[in-house]
């Protein structure tokens, strides 16, 4: 509604513009597409805005060399667009981390390199001038060009630009106190500031690169000897990166993203809101007065985000943070922790691993520092890398299964590898390479996992929530289900279904049926699934448990918490045959309404086959049938079109599919999945308990395609549609007598009905009198002689000399064509409400609305077209119809035992007229045959 609203809003304003001044209309515009583009502003327009009107504005940009960058902005112009745009004039290839600030007075802060727009930030400095009594145009604001942030792995010789600008901005941040350094002993860096600028004499360089405490501490003179003396004994560039690396390393704080958070769970802290700085080295928590908590990036487990929140997790902990600044926070500390992982050569065995008996694998023990060799010899995308074992100096193939790679691009401490090490109380670590912390802590901080069980007994281990267990659940994985006792016990019954090595279909419904009734338990089996194939060496459970989340990810989607974590799930075990399909389903199903039933039994028995691709029989009139591959998230109007296109139909309109059991036959309805569509039908009601065969109770059912609505057909225009479906969907009609038709038009069509039958075998006419029921109505068979039918349909035969067997199926669909019920549906009815009706009549459904029917003599009796029923409804055993308007109306009672048919065709009738006439077809084409 909102974006409707919005379009209709946006679509006046361009009109109004366009009707405007030529000179105004262009110019206003181009800035509301700006705007639209960047943006809406948070400020007033600033004095230059007022002063420059329709005029090019132009700022100056402060860099740390020197330079001053004038640019031209308009009013939605961006931090990002003049980052971009001073990188571009200076050739700044490494532009991560360099952002625009703008300073007032004694403050200074950032605009980011993002969407912050620059004049907003003019104008608020424009306000604090008016507020102090100072003239808004004349505010002394300036912008500057800064780094605001290292990555851990910053190279200083990719970019002499990047690296030049950094370094000018520690000397001049150095000389006005802006990074401050207490190591007096250690006045190299001092000294290394200087070095880049001996152009100077030496007396000048001390005075502007080394600051007054250290000229104090030792004399100018002895200074000035010093720089004279590393000068000699280093280069420019060396010295460059040294002062960057010292910068990076000790002033790391000065060069951070800060972020306000609120903790709502972890460690004790003086108060719960706070700042968050990320840097380099990690992330510091302070206030303003101290750093209340401050970790690296080994010590990290990962970042997740929940809704609104972002939240981090680390090794130490139950911290839990989140903050509402636009999920730049967590991308960032993400990107940092990939990046550092994508670099690192250190990983953590998670588990042992002894195969000595195979020197080509790496032995190693739960804990064990590993190296990780990148000779690409073995691939991780694959699920395997070298390494080498710093216990036993041993080197061979690692799965990644088996270990967790540390955020480190330095050799990490025992005390850091102690931690890692995660205990009990941390949670068992995954197999994936990352730890269950970052899933279990996640949902059991946030209140969605219970606690944990507590031993039963001596030498009894705790309840391990996360990992796979042979043991039954006593209550559900989630919080949230554990006060609902009916779902409780449905959740633990499912967990029970999924401890079985071997899924059936009657296993699939027991474990997937309540979770498609009930949405609260979709979570609790998506986890319990997932709960199996954590640490499980079990390969035939872990076989089954594949299978089963590739038929869960198939039925309905995870709640928005879980998502992420069951697509990280997927992602880290990307070597499993199953694993990207998954993703692809898990992913698809976001787009897609949730299954209403649980897998068929087409479904459950391709994936026991480790076969992803599904097929099913589809049958057709004309009495052959095709195979079709279809999808679980097929729906019947997707397969109708696909079988239309494959059979060369000039259109899938009017065709259906039906699914015919032992005692009717059904039409399925367009929009519902395919599978669905049949477990509705084929699943036997009157059996819900368990078969004793071990497979769920079901009917046998065959798919069958053929035409419903009758609307378009000329016969001739489509051949394959007339052979196929037309002429045997029509025939039986005929033959049943439903029609009513002349002496003549029988023997015509009795001539074309032996030529079907016999081809151009003329010594198939003594058989004509046995033939009788495949030629001739029912009806009208004993009207006359056998020998006199003979004669007549001889006669026709040889009148139609030449034809093939398709030409006469045709000639017969044409001949029976001009007829008002060609096409008709037929119901027989008793029918108790209208005294000038007959007792027993036929009810013909057409595009042309419904008709009664005389079955004796097969008069029209009267006609209704579909604007004049206005109400019907069906049970088991009648039908009953209203006809007219609010003023006069009339209802039709019918006892039949085929009502559900008949308000299905009506139902498909009606569709089709509204679909029709809603379209852009003039109203004169609509259905011309």
């Amino acid at each position: 509604m909102k974006e409707t609203l919005w379009y209709h809003l946006h679509s006046y304003l361009q009109n109004f513009i366009r009707s405007g001044p030529a000179n105004f209309a262009q110019y206003c515009s181009e800035k509301l597409q700006r705007t639209i583009a960047n943006g809406s502003r948070s400020e007033p327009p600033s004095c230059i805005e007022l002063q420059v009107k329709r005029k090019p504005m132009t700022v100056s940009v402060i860099l740390m060399d020197g330079q001053n960058i004038k640019l031209t902005i308009d009013s939605a112009t961006n931090s990002a667009e003049v980052c971009e745009r001073i990188a571009q004039k200076v050739k700044l290839k490494d532009t991560f981390g360099f952002s625009l600030y703008v300073s007032l007075h004694e403050k200074r802060w950032s605009l980011g390199c993002g969407k912050q727009h620059v004049l907003d930030a003019i104008s608020l400095c424009e306000q604090d001038s008016r507020k102090k009594g100072e003239q808004e145009l004349n505010s002394p604001w300036r912008l500057y060009f800064l780094k605001e942030l290292f990555t851990p792995w910053l190279d200083c010789g990719q970019d002499p630009v990047s690296t030049d600008l950094i370094y000018k901005q520690i000397i001049r941040g150095l000389k006005l106190g802006e990074y401050q350094s207490d190591k007096v002993r250690e006045p190299e860096i001092h000294i290394n500031l200087g070095l880049c600028v001996l152009s100077l004499s030496e007396s000048r360089v001390v005075e502007e690169c080394i600051g007054s405490f250290l000229i104090e501490a030792k004399s100018e003179a002895k200074c000035v000897q010093l720089v004279k003396m590393a000068h000699l004994q280093k280069n420019v560039d060396l010295v460059k990166a040294e002062v960057i690396d010292y910068a990076r390393q000790k002033w790391s704080k000065f060069f951070s993203k800060f972020f306000n958070v609120t903790k709502i769970s972890g460690p004790d802290l003086p108060q719960n809101e706070f700042v968050a700085a990320v840097n380099c080295s990690g992330i510091t928590f302070m206030n303003e007065k101290e750093t209340l908590l401050e970790f690296f990036y080994p010590e990290v487990t990962g970042v997740s985000t929940i809704r609104y929140m972002r939240d981090l997790l680390y090794n130490e902990g139950d911290s839990t943070m989140h903050t509402f600044h636009r999920c730049f926070y967590p991308m960032l500390v993400d990107m940092f922790l990939e990046g550092i992982k994508a670099r690192s050569q250190y990983a953590l065995a998670l588990q042992d691993s002894n195969r000595q008996d195979d020197p080509t694998f790496l032995s190693f023990r739960k804990g064990d520092l590993l190296f990780i060799i990148k000779d690409e010899e073995y691939s991780p995308n694959h699920g395997w890398m070298k390494g080498k074992n710093e216990r036993t100096s041993l080197t061979g193939a690692v799965s990644m299964d088996s270990v967790l790679v540390l955020a480190a691009l330095n050799k990490p401490t025992n005390e850091l590898l102690h931690e890692s090490t995660f205990n009990e109380l941390s949670w068992e670590p995954d197999l994936c390479g990352s730890t269950c912390l970052e899933h279990a802590f996640l949902f059991f901080l946030l209140g969605f996992f219970r606690q944990p069980g507590k031993a039963m007994g001596k030498g009894v281990a705790k309840e391990k929530l996360w990992a796979s267990s042979r043991e039954p659940l006593r209550q559900p994985l989630l919080q949230k289900l554990v006060g609902n006792s009916e779902l409780s016990q449905q959740a633990c019954l499912s967990f029970i279904d999924i401890l079985c090595v071997r899924s059936t279909l009657e296993l699939t419904d027991q474990i997937f049926g309540p979770a498609m009734q009930y949405e609260i338990l979709r979570d609790e089996i998506y986890c319990q699934i997932m709960k199996q194939m954590t640490i499980n060496n079990n390969r035939f459970s872990m076989e089954n448990g594949w299978q089963l989340l590739w038929l869960c990810c198939g039925l309905f989607s995870p709640s928005q918490t879980l998502f992420r974590h069951t697509q990280r799930f997927l992602e880290s075990r990307k070597h499993e045959p199953l694993a990207s399909e998954c993703v692809k389903r898990l992913k698809g199903m976001l787009r897609m309404e949730p299954r209403k039933r649980p897998p068929h039994q087409v479904e459950v028995d391709a994936i026991q086959q480790n076969s992803t691709q599904l097929f099913h029989k589809v049958h057709f009139p004309n009495d052959t049938e095709e195979i079709f591959e279809v999808t679980t998230t097929t729906r019947i109007h997707d397969l109708c079109k696909d079988i239309a296109n494959n059979l060369l139909l000039v259109s899938p309109d009017g065709f259906s599919l039906f699914v015919k059991t032992t005692d009717k036959v059904l039409s399925l309805n367009d929009a519902d999945y395919f599978f669905d569509s049949i477990r509705q039908v084929a699943d036997n009601p009157k059996k819900p308990r368990r078969a004793k065969d071990g497979m769920a109770a079901s009917l046998p059912y065959i798919i069958i395609f053929m035409r419903k609505l009758w609307f378009n057909v000329i016969p001739g225009r489509d051949l394959r549609a007339d052979l196929t479906f037309h002429y045997p969907q029509e025939l039986p009609k005929y033959l049943r007598g439903y029609h009513k038709c002349t002496k003549e038009d029988m023997f015509n069509l009795a001539g074309l009905l032996f030529r079907v039958n016999v081809d151009m075998d003329r010594s198939q006419f003594v058989m004509i009198p046995k033939m009788l029921k495949e030629l001739v109505p029912a009806d009208q068979m004993r009207t006359m002689s056998p020998e006199e039918w003979k004669k007549n349909i001889i006669s026709s035969y040889n009148k139609h000399a030449g034809l093939t067997v398709d030409d006469a199926k045709v000639a017969f669909l044409k001949a029976i064509s001009r007829w008002q019920t060609f096409g008709c549906a037929f119901f027989e009815v008793k029918q108790t409400s209208e005294a000038a009706l007959p007792s027993i009549i036929m009810i013909a459904i057409s595009k042309q609305g419904v008709n009664f029917i005389d079955p004796k003599t097969k008069d029209i009796l009267a006609t209704h077209p579909f604007n004049r029923i206005t109400n019907w409804s069906s049970g088991s055993t009648y039908f009953h119809m209203t006809i007219g308007n609010m003023v006069n109306s009339s209802t039709i009672l019918c006892e039949t035992s085929l009502g559900y048919k008949i308000d299905d065709l009506l139902k498909s009738y009606l569709d089709m007229y509204l679909n029709e006439r809603t379209s852009v077809r003039p109203r004169n084409q609509l259905f011309p045959a």
